[in-house]
C-alpha cells in the first residue's frame, strides 16, 4: 500500500470512527435524537454545562 494512500486512509478511518462513537453514544447511551449530535446549539449546551 503506497505511502499515500496510508496517510490519508488513516485520518479518514478516525474520524469516520469518531462520528460512528457520537451517534452511537448520544441516541443510544443518551436516548437521544442521532441527529441532533450535528447540531451546534447541542455542542453550546455542553460546553455551558462544563464551563459555565
Amino acid at each position: 500500500m503506497p505511502l499515500l494512500l496510508k496517510i490519508t486512509l488513516v485520518p479518514f478511518l478516525l474520524f469516520i470512527a469518531l462520528l460512528a462513537g457520537l451517534i452511537t453514544g448520544y441516541s443510544i447511551l443518551g436516548d437521544g435524537n442521532a441527529f441532533e449530535v450535528f447540531d451546534i446549539k447541542t455542542w453550546k449546551h455542553m460546553y455551558d454545562l462544563v464551563f459555565g
